[in-house]
């Protein structure tokens, strides 16, 4: 097992797992990221977060139990998964939570199919895990995005 330089707990639930409170404190985290930090309002409670398949991973500074880093894991009706609302708190930023949080999620999906859309000046970091760009860019919300897909 590698060691971090940033030591966190990974906690990673199905949806039916979680409680109230975690479910809270996480949908606060991609609030402040997504809406208020990137001034990007949308609809971001999408109606997926309590789907019976969902898989929700997030990581705790140690000593702390609000979450510093988040990632949602959907699997589609074709066996697809579909990764999703990838975020670290402002604080948290550049301690390689994000990385940590892909690659625990990319255990999980194996070597089935999986695909995101990107914000695209990020879209380097995930080609890192071996996504790579399907179609043109897109804009969505306002910000430009590349759908990406993983096969293996």
């Amino acid at each position: 097992m590698r060691s971090h330089p940033y030591p966190a707990t990974l906690r990673r639930k199905w949806s039916a797992d979680l409680t109230s409170a975690q479910l809270y404190a996480l949908l606060k985290l991609r609030g402040e990221v997504f809406v208020v930090e990137q001034s990007c309002p949308y609809p971001e409670l999408d109606g997926r977060d309590l789907d019976p398949d969902t898989r929700h991973f997030w990581l705790e500074a140690d000593g702390s139990p609000e979450p510093q880093a988040y990632l949602r894991l959907l699997e589609e009706p074709d066996g697809t998964f579909r990764i999703g609302r990838v975020c670290t708190a402002r604080v948290a930023r550049g301690r390689g939570y994000s990385r940590r949080l892909m690659e625990a999620a990319l255990v999980e999906v194996g070597r089935r199919v999986c695909v995101l859309d990107a914000q695209t000046y990020v879209a380097d970091f995930y080609a890192s895990f071996g996504f790579m760009p399907v179609g043109a860019e897109f804009i969505e919300d306002g910000i430009p995005h590349l759908r990406m897909r993983r096969s293996r």
